[in-house]
């Protein structure tokens, strides 16, 4: 599926945006804080998780509206050019009466918001991802997970249930008195079966992409090999036996203090034998562009189309020459791919059929 018309009802600076769209490069140009990153924000949004700022949702809906946004999009499959069998319509947003609470829709009837990833699959590459790899391990299971979802949708349902049933077991370790055993052994039970389902599906990919990167290393990007540590609770009954062992010391920590909740994960130069954090702030970025194409190209091996790719400000960070070569590389692999930058000129290279938007002020109009 690709996004043939993308709708914005008081989302950020757009009191209203239709975009009319289509297969291949849409390329937004504009000064810094006219709108570009936000029309990629609403697209992300049409996957599940919090998008690619990451942001509260009562901090998205336009400043003086009414409190609530909406984003909504039909999908169109190019396989079946214009015919209608392959449509779907996807919404989602708040309201003003609930403004941190996210509503979705697929075809008019209410899904959870995880349901996206059986429609869409999106994939992003940010500015505030350089900071990847020296930050915490949260963000990079965050990465990894999306990574995960956009092959597996049903991944992030299992991370919201195993999330939810630890926040119940901390919530009765903490009581003044142990709880009932038999409720407890029944909680873990839940924690292990939810918990080993996401440490399969984190490994399963990332020994996949593993062997993608291997398979697509063309120099145009650093080489990079991805090395998962998540304690080796992959079988339920492995975790399970954990969580009873450690009831005791979570419970004076005030929390659980094992499981795939823990897991992190570390990028390595293969080429230069050099973890990612020890590299530069250009080789970083390099390894960052390496995984998001190689997974892009698991993803269409595996799903049998190319997922969205959003791109933020790229284009500035590479020189002339690797700048066309990404451009090139992207339009034989097809897809549709977003892509913002300042200055129209950075963009020379992408093909003919480019749809050139100019982004002022919340206006968008063609080049």
């Amino acid at each position: 599926m690709i996004i043939s018309r993308l709708t914005l009802q008081n989302f950020r600076n757009y009191p209203q945006l239709r975009l009319e769209v289509a297969q291949g490069f849409i390329v937004l140009s504009g000064d810094n804080g006219a709108g570009k990153t936000n029309i990629l924000e609403a697209v992300s949004l049409l996957s599940p998780g919090r998008g690619l700022r990451r942001a509260a949702l009562k901090d998205i809906a336009f400043e003086s509206g009414t409190g609530g946004f909406a984003v909504a999009a039909e999908l169109r499959d190019p396989k079946l050019g214009a015919t209608k069998l392959g449509n779907a319509q996807l919404g989602t947003g708040t309201s003003a009466e609930y403004p941190e609470r996210r509503k979705t829709r697929v075809n008019g009837a209410a899904v959870p918001t995880n349901d996206l990833a059986q429609w869409l699959s999106i994939l992003w590459l940010t500015p505030a991802m350089d900071r990847l790899f020296m930050e915490g391990p949260s963000g990079r299971r965050n990465f990894l997970d999306r990574l995960v979802t956009a092959l597996e949708p049903g991944h992030a349902r299992n991370c919201t249930r195993y999330d939810a049933a630890r926040r119940e077991r901390n919530r009765l370790l903490a009581d003044d008195y142990m709880p009932d055993i038999e409720w407890l052994d029944a909680l873990d039970g839940q924690l292990a079966n939810f918990g080993s389902a996401v440490a399969q599906a984190r490994l399963r990919i990332t020994q996949a992409l593993n062997a993608m990167l291997e398979r697509t290393d063309d120099g145009l990007f650093a080489a990079a090999k991805l090395y998962l540590a998540d304690g080796g609770f992959h079988e339920q009954e492995a975790l399970q036996r954990a969580l009873r062992a450690n009831r005791q010391a979570d419970r004076t920590a005030g929390r659980t203090l094992s499981g795939p909740h823990r897991t992190d994960f570390t990028v390595f130069h293969s080429t230069k034998e050099q973890a990612a954090e020890k590299c530069s702030t250009g080789e970083q970025k390099a390894l960052l562009f390496s995984i998001i194409l190689a997974h892009a190209d698991l993803i269409a091996q595996q799903r049998g189309s190319r997922p969205i790719l959003l791109l933020d400000e790229v284009a500035a960070h590479l020189d002339p020459k690797r700048r066309a070569a990404l451009f090139r590389k992207l339009s034989e692999k097809g897809g549709q791919v977003w892509l913002t930058g300042t200055e129209p000129g950075l963009f020379d290279d992408t093909p003919d059929d480019t749809l050139h938007l100019r982004v002022s002020d919340g206006n968008v109009t063609k080049r």
